[in-house]
């Protein structure tokens, strides 16, 4: 099942997207896809009342997609956590998770508009497989518990500033906080449809130049395995979202790739995930 959001920033209606390309109001059920939605049976409820027929359809021509979540708690993100993009930037693989966090309100639409920083010399790009949380995940038991608190998958743009990041002292926050900074969309895929989370393709565009051509078999510590162990130190909330990492091939990496400027354009597509694109701007 694909969820999504579409309308205006703050306004945005909740949708499902039939296999057959057809949008439907959620809007008799829930007024918005959220934590309560996906911790309840909205889940269920939606795909019962799409087969019955009971929703109707919704023209998306011309009409903004925004971010299939709403309002996360917050958004926690993994780092270092594919093999080849570990080694790209000279670091050794990490031991466990390296975990930082992104302000909840970098998260946008998947074509909304992403501000270059004032001051910003090495804006960059990380496409990264999202997981959105379904269920409360505290002190999990195992990684194999980690599965029934997954709602479903989404692609990220984990947006960085390096200069921020690395160089101006204090943890990686400030290079990952900015505003807009987390493209997120367009859909919210549930598990069943996306299958093994560990067999995806992912690939990332900058002005139509790929640029990143990875998969998730890449990473060192597996979606499960992220949610069991984070939710050893925190606990997690439905609605919630997890940034995984990203491969390799970004700016910041050995491979002589400009950074972002504004009037660029990103494009990022995971296997069952769909695709997004946005443009570079200058804050003012």
């Amino acid at each position: 099942m694909r969820l999504l959001r579409v309308g205006p920033p703050g306004a945005e209606r909740p949708c499902l997207l039939s296999t057959d390309g057809t949008a439907h109001d959620l809007s008799p059920l829930t007024h918005d896809i959220d934590g309560a939605f996906l911790a309840g049976d909205g889940p269920r409820r939606a795909r019962e009342a799409a087969a019955a027929g009971r929703l109707p359809s919704v023209d998306l021509t011309g009409v903004r997609t925004g971010p299939p979540v709403a309002r996360p708690g917050k958004v926690v993100c993994v780092g270092l956590n594919y093999r080849a993009h570990a080694a790209e930037t000279n670091t050794p693989p990490p031991a466990e998770p390296v975990v930082f966090m992104k302000a909840s309100n970098t998260v946008v639409g998947p074509d909304d508009t992403v501000l270059v920083p004032r001051g910003s010399t090495a804006t960059d790009y990380e496409a990264e497989l999202a997981v959105v949380i379904g269920a409360t995940a505290r002190y999990l038991a195992s990684p194999d518990a980690a599965a029934a608190c997954v709602a479903g998958y989404a692609i990220s743009d984990d947006v960085s500033e390096r200069v921020f990041q690395h160089d101006r002292g204090g943890q990686w926050d400030k290079g990952k906080s900015c505003e807009t900074f987390n493209p997120l969309g367009p859909w919210l895929v549930t598990p069943e449809e996306v299958g093994d989370p560990q067999a995806l393709g992912m690939r990332l565009w900058v002005n139509g130049a790929l640029r990143q051509n990875g998969s998730t078999g890449d990473m060192i510590f597996g979606v499960h395995h992220v949610v069991w162990y984070l939710s050893q130190f925190m606990v997690l909330d439905p609605g919630d979202v997890i940034n995984t990492g990203t491969p390799a091939g970004v700016a910041f990496g050995a491979n002589d790739f400009p950074y972002l400027r504004a009037g660029d354009v990103v494009e990022i597509e995971i296997e069952r995930l769909g695709r997004q694109r946005h443009t570079l701007e200058q804050a003012r």
